[in-house]
């Protein structure tokens, strides 16, 4: 069948807006529990309530919470780690009033409602392990009950009958995370970092002992400090501690060995990622002298099998980029995977054949493979002499051609973290997009993870130039190599990525419209007002704050205003407690009063990160209505107008 041909934005896509959420979950927190297998989904048509469902031996899944609880804590405002589970019994956070609940069931039966085991909504709770031999939880608690002060993280123990608050095992550092008790239940790990350090930059390892009466009494900081970041610690099934740590300036895995770290797979290449959640997994033990573990190279992961005595390192083949979440069990591997063609999914990896079974799918698009646009890496070249990397995503549909001679319009993604990475795994969202004719570049710009710490730490002192610089020669590139329209260059990008975006639509005169999705406009609001986890984030990305307050207006879009003449759409979660909605509402009233088109859309009840159907649906759309308007190609059926201001010709 002949394709037809008409311009590029406007060909008929496949993917509606409800693909971006109808089936859709995100998928999360993975434990393996007695040949039975959780996870955590974050379900966007339960307005984004996180279920943990379980699934037996036999391949039957249920819901361990039930509506309207949400499995979700608000510790570090991220959250993660927030549930945890042994023998059948599951212990989680709920998000509305961040109680620790437990869940009771019997192997293969349903779980009996949740009870409350704490009681002050003003405590929360993640990041939590069983303390078999005393009958608790050890975890991370975030103390809010001194109003108008920073909040205080500490490490407690908690009774799973039922508890006024916890007893505090560890305190004194400004955040704690990983608290992990050795198998004979005689001693505890765990990570400890202070401000302004987060902790891709600097943590410390502490071990302590038990007491008789389960407290801590003896302890000490065995790796980590200044410069060094470490990540996961986990006790080994006899009794070693295991860690992953970039002192080489690379994150590789380490054990402690007779008071010294000892490498296992030294390279150049990333067994961490940034932890901006609790709970990450990139390795676990299938047995003692058995490792099984993800690495990311190049921008890519791969799972590898480490053997502990040897210290044999071999690639497992598997169609996945991506991993992470992995557990391990005798002869099985449990991860959360995904490939350019294949969306994420908790997968079971047979260790003694290697077959691999996807258990639970992200979604099920049903799109033909002739339309998915596979991600190409692209290594590009970058200011001072330097290259940065990216993924790029060709326009691609089966029964669309552009007219001879047309170059497509480019969306460049600018991730948010700003410590964080993109991998090429399909992705339902870039796709959106190149099935309707635009080309995409997903850039990991300087400061992203995976490509060690020296690339990490370009952003050091830099944010608002580097992550910009990066993103426009991206676009430059590009339009070099002729895959691109040189006229219809778009950035869009949420949180960090909307403020690189906001920077490069104002400083940099490259791109022609932008999509800020819940972006930071104005640095020196969101170092007065964002919550304790970041409120010192930006003295290693700009400056310590107030005495870099001139560099702080320097990068914020929000102070220069006139410099921003390019169209704007802005998209702002009304309850967002990390960028208010105060900062995208100066930026669209300045943009008002200057001439410029210039969109806003909030939505009641969501945050930092759009969690409802709804929202995503809406702003998807609304995201390219406003595109049309601005670069004038006709959409291929009727979508909901927005308004635009001060568009020629008249408000839409």
């Amino acid at each position: 069948m002949a394709k037809q041909v008409a311009p590029y934005g406007s060909w008929q896509s496949p993917i509606g807006v409800d693909a971006l959420t109808r089936g859709v979950v995100d998928l999360g927190q993975i434990a393996l529990d007695n040949g039975y297998v959780y996870w955590l989904e974050s379900r966007p048509e339960e307005d984004g309530r996180q279920v943990v469902v379980r699934r037996g031996p036999d391949g039957r899944t249920v819901d361990m919470v039930p509506a309207p609880y949400n499995a979700r804590t608000k510790v570090h405002e991220y959250g993660g780690g927030a549930y945890v589970v042994n023998g059948g019994t599951l212990f989680f956070s709920n998000f509305d009033d961040q109680r620790l609940y437990r869940v009771d069931s019997v192997p293969g039966g349903e779980p009996v409602p949740p009870r409350p085991i704490t009681r002050d909504e003003r405590l929360r709770y993640a990041d939590a392990v069983i303390d078999h031999g005393r009958y608790r939880l050890v975890c991370v608690r975030e103390d809010h009950r001194a109003d108008g002060r920073e909040p205080v993280n500490e490490i407690v123990a908690v009774s799973v009958d039922g508890d006024d608050g916890g007893r505090v095992l560890v305190t004194g550092s400004d955040f704690y995370s990983n608290p992990r008790i050795s198998p004979d239940g005689a001693r505890m790990c765990w990570l400890a970092w202070n401000h302004p350090n987060m902790p891709w930059d600097s943590t410390e390892l502490w071990v302590g002992e038990f007491d008789g009466d389960g407290g801590v009494s003896w302890m000490r900081c065995i790796a980590g400090g200044q410069g060094e970041s470490i990540w996961q610690p986990e006790w080994s099934p006899d009794g070693m501690l295991h860690f992953v740590s970039d002192r080489t300036g690379w994150w590789d895995l380490y054990r402690w060995v007779n008071d010294e770290p000892q490498p296992l797979a030294p390279m150049d290449a990333e067994f961490g990622r940034p932890a901006w959640v609790f709970g990450g997994s990139t390795y676990a033990f299938e047995s003692p002298g058995h490792i099984i573990c993800a690495y990311n190279r190049a921008g890519s992961w791969h799972l590898a099998s480490l053997d502990t005595h040897t210290l044999r390192l071999e690639d497992i083949e598997t169609p996945y980029n991506d991993a992470f979440q992995v557990r391990a069990s005798p002869g099985c591997a449990v991860f959360i995977g995904g490939s350019p063609t294949e969306e994420y999914a908790v997968v079971s990896l047979d260790l003694n054949n290697g077959k691999t079974e996807a258990l639970r799918r992200s979604a099920e698009f049903g799109i033909d493979q002739e339309h998915i646009s596979v991600a190409q890496p692209v290594e590009f070249p970058t200011e001072g002499g330097r290259t940065a990397h990216a993924f790029y995503y060709p326009p691609r549909n089966r029964d669309y051609e552009a007219p001879e001679g047309e170059l497509p319009p480019l969306i460049v993604m600018s991730h948010g973290g700003p410590t964080s990475a993109v991998t090429g795994t399909l992705d339902v969202e870039a796709q959106f997009w190149t099935t309707r004719g635009f080309a995409v570049l997903d850039v990991n710009y300087g400061g992203s993870t995976g490509y060690g710490r020296e690339y990490r730490e370009r952003l050091k002192g830099q944010w608002g130039v580097v992550d910009v610089d990066d993103c426009a020669n991206g676009a430059r590139y590009l339009v070099s190599q002729g895959l691109a329209d040189p006229n219809r260059l778009i950035i869009r990008g949420g949180s960090a990525g909307g403020y690189t975006t906001l920077c490069a639509l104002a400083f940099r005169d490259v791109f022609h419209v932008g999509a800020s999705y819940y972006g930071v406009a104005d640095l020196e609001a969101l170092a007065r007002d964002t919550h304790k986890f970041e409120s010192r984030y930006e003295d290693g990305l700009v400056g310590p704050y107030p005495g870099s307050v001139e560099l702080y207006r320097e990068r914020s879009a929000a102070w220069h205003p006139e410099e921003l003449s390019c169209p704007v759409i802005f998209f702002q979660g009304l309850e967002d407690e990390v960028v208010p909605p105060a900062q995208s509402e100066t930026m669209v009233d300045a943009l008002k009063r200057r001439g410029v088109p210039v969109a806003y859309i909030a939505f009641e009840g969501e945050q930092h990160g759009f969690r409802r159907a709804s929202s995503i649906e809406r702003a998807a759309e609304a995201e390219l209505y406003f595109y049309s308007r601005i670069l004038g190609f006709d959409l291929p059926e009727p979508v909901e107008p927005v308004t635009i201001y001060n568009l020629p010709g008249g408000h839409d």
